[in-house]
C-alpha cells in the first residue's frame, strides 16, 4: 500500500507554487502549518495576505501586457469587490498595490470613510455603487458625491434611481447602468433580476439622461454570474453588452468606460488548469474587434475581482477528533469545527475547495467521508473537485491528524455571519493572519480569538450574573 505522498506525486503536478511537503508536513506558502497548530491550535482561520497583492498584481499585469500588444486605446482599472471579505486586513492589503473599491450595500460606505480618515484612500478613489438600493444606500451614495468623491459612479440598477440623485446630488456626477444580462441556459431564470432590461436602455438613455443638467453617463456595466469563462455562453454575452455599448457611444460622447463584472476562478483542485493570460487577451482583442467593426473608440475597462482578489488567501484548518466506521464501508472522520457554521458555501451551494493533510503524509492512505459537528445530517463533506470521493491519512490510536481546506479566503465570514449566532451553537474560530514585514520576513498575528459562551449568551439576550 502506498503512501498519502505517493498518492499525490502520482496524480497531481506535485509540489506547486503553493504547496510543499517538508518532513511530511505541509507547507503552505512557505509557512509551517503544524507551527501555526502548535501555536493557535484547531479549528483555525488564517489569512496569508501577501496572496493578495500578488493576485492583484498578476491580474493587472496580464491587462496591460494585451492592451500593448494589442495597441489598445484604453487603461485598465481594477476594483475589489468588498462583499467577497469586508475585513480590514484585506482591505489594507488590496489598497497598496493602487485598486478602487466595488460596493453592494449601504453599509459598505461608512467602511470608505473609515478608510478615508486612516489615510488609505483619497477622493480620487474610483467607487462603483452597485446593487439594488434601499434608501440608506441611496442616501450613503449621495454623501459621497456631494463630498468631493468625483469618482464614485453609481450604477442604475433600476429606472427610478436616479430621481433620487437627480433630487439630492447637488454637483454634477457621474453614472453608470448595469445592462441586465441573459442567466446560463440550465439556470431556473431566463434574465438575470438585476439591471435594466436590454431593450429599455437606449429609450431610458434619451428621455431621462441625454439632456439631464448634472447626470452624463459615463459607464456601461456586465455582470455574469459564472464569471470569467471560455464558454459560449461567456463571449455571446460578453458580445451582446459591447453591441449595446457601441450603439450608446454613437450618441453619448461622455460614454467611454465599461465594467465586465464577473471575476477569474480560483484554484479548487490541485489539477486546477486555467489560462488567465488566454482569457484575458481574447477579452481585449473581441473588445477591439467589436468597437472597430462599429466605428466607435475603445472603452476604458474596469474590473471587478473579489473571490480572485482574497479567495487564495485563504485556509481553514481543522483536527480529527475520532473516526467511526458506521456500516461495512462507510468511514467518517469526525472534525473539531462544521462545514455549515465555518464554510457555508460548502453546504449550501456544494462548494469544493482544495483539501489536504497538514501532516502524516508518509502514512497510508484509505476512502473518508468528512463529518461536521452540528446535528445536521448536510455537514460533511465526501468529494474532491477532481474526483467524486476524499482520501486521507490513515491514523493510529495514538496520532492525530491536522487538515486544511486552502483558498477559503472569499465570503466564508459574510455567509457564516461572523461573530454571530451559529447553528448548534459552534463557536467562529479564531482568526491568524500571516504578514510579511519591510525586510520580507513572516510574521503571524492574531486577529481574533475563538468565540466564548458569554459572546453568544449577550447576543441571545441571556444576563450573565456576576460570579
Amino acid at each position: 500500500m502506498k503512501s498519502y505522498s505517493d498518492l499525490i506525486d502520482q496524480t497531481f503536478d506535485f509540489p506547486s507554487r503553493e504547496f510543499k511537503v517538508k518532513n511530511h508536513e505541509l507547507l503552505f506558502h512557505d509557512v509551517n502549518l503544524m507551527d501555526i497548530i502548535r501555536e493557535y491550535g484547531t479549528p483555525l482561520k488564517m489569512t496569508y495576505l501577501p496572496k493578495i497583492s500578488e493576485n492583484i498584481q498578476f491580474a493587472k499585469k496580464i491587462f496591460n501586457d494585451a492592451i500593448r500588444r494589442h495597441n489598445y486605446d484604453g487603461t485598465y482599472t481594477y476594483c475589489y469587490c468588498t462583499k467577497s471579505s469586508h475585513f480590514q486586513f484585506v482591505l489594507e492589503e488590496g489598497l497598496k498595490n493602487d485598486i478602487h473599491i466595488e460596493t453592494s450595500s449601504a453599509f459598505d460606505i461608512p467602511i470608505i470613510w473609515n478608510l478615508l480618515e486612516n489615510g488609505l484612500v483619497d477622493k480620487n478613489l474610483y467607487i462603483i455603487c452597485n446593487g439594488f438600493k434601499r434608501p440608506l444606500y441611496l442616501e450613503n451614495v449621495t454623501r459621497l458625491l456631494n463630498s468631493g468623491f468625483r469618482n464614485c459612479i453609481p450604477i442604475l440598477d433600476n429606472l427610478n434611481e436616479l430621481d433620487y440623485y437627480d433630487e439630492h446630488v447637488k454637483e454634477p456626477f457621474d453614472i453608470g447602468i448595469r445592462v441586465a444580462s441573459d442567466e446560463e441556459p440550465n439556470f431556473a431564470f431566463y434574465t438575470s433580476r438585476l439591471g435594466l432590461r436590454y431593450n429599455d436602455i437606449l429609450d431610458y438613455y434619451q428621455n431621462h439622461i441625454r439632456d439631464h443638467s448634472r447626470a452624463r453617463l459615463k459607464m456601461l456595466h456586465f455582470f455574469i454570474n459564472t464569471g470569467i469563462k471560455d464558454s459560449a455562453y461567456y463571449w455571446s454575452e460578453l458580445s451582446r453588452f459591447m453591441y449595446k455599448y457601441c450603439e450608446l457611444k454613437k450618441i453619448d460622447p461622455d460614454l467611454d468606460t465599461i465594467d465586465i463584472g464577473g471575476g477569474f476562478p480560483i484554484k479548487n483542485s490541485l489539477g486546477f488548469n486555467f489560462d488567465y493570460e488566454y482569457m484575458t487577451d481574447q477579452i481585449i482583442e473581441n473588445i477591439k474587434w467589436i468597437c472597430q467593426k462599429n466605428h466607435v473608440p475603445t472603452p476604458n475597462i474596469f474590473t471587478e475581482f473579489g473571490s480572485f482578489t482574497v479567495g487564495e488567501s485563504g485556509a481553514t484548518i481543522y483536527s480529527v477528533l475520532d473516526q467511526k466506521l458506521q456500516n461495512d464501508k462507510e468511514l467518517w472522520y469526525m472534525m473539531d469545527g462544521s462545514f455549515i457554521t465555518h464554510m457555508p458555501d460548502v453546504w449550501g451551494q456544494n462548494e469544493k475547495y482544495i483539501l489536504l493533510p497538514v501532516n502524516h503524509w508518509d502514512n497510508m492512505y484509505h476512502k473518508v467521508n468528512m463529518g461536521g459537528l452540528t446535528c445536521d445530517s448536510m455537514d460533511y463533506y465526501d468529494s474532491e473537485a477532481h474526483i467524486s470521493e476524499v482520501f486521507l491519512p490513515k491514523i493510529k490510536e495514538n496520532e492525530t491528524l491536522y487538515f486544511g481546506f486552502f483558498n477559503t479566503g472569499a465570503y466564508q465570514e459574510s455567509l457564516g455571519g461572523y461573530g454571530g449566532i451559529q447553528h448548534c451553537l459552534i463557536p467562529a474560530p479564531r482568526h491568524v493572519l500571516i504578514k510579511k514585514n519591510e525586510s520580507g520576513k513572516l510574521t503571524t498575528e492574531l486577529f481574533c480569538q475563538e468565540q466564548t459562551s458569554e459572546d453568544m449568551m449577550k447576543i441571545l439576550g441571556y444576563t450573565m450574573r456576576s460570579k
